[in-house]
């Protein structure tokens, strides 16, 4: 999460239906919504700032990313990252 997240003090961490309930809508809807209105078309009330530690945990894990005009995205494709890991010039070294 950001440190700015990490140094506000939030009442409320998500559950995991939550969480899985906005990504889902995300993936749906990539490209249609900007924040703001992305929480107010959710299919069930979320408590903004709820949805903000959400949000920014999308971000942070690299599975959404914002546009410079506001416009929320899904990027996150599992699919290509176990195509690229699987090429042994690209794996990790420890």
């Amino acid at each position: 999460m950001p440190q700015a997240a990490l140094q506000k003090n939030i009442l409320h961490y998500p559950q995991l239906d939550t969480i899985l309930r906005v990504e889902r809508f995300i993936k749906e809807n990539s490209g249609e919504y900007k924040k703001k209105s992305l929480w107010q078309n959710l299919s069930k009330k979320t408590i903004y700032q709820t949805f903000c530690v959400i949000f920014d945990y999308l971000l942070e894990s690299g599975k959404i990313a914002q546009d410079k005009e506001g416009w929320v995205v899904w990027i996150w494709n599992p699919e290509l990252a176990r195509r690229y890991l699987s090429k042994p010039h690209l794996s990790w070294r420890k």
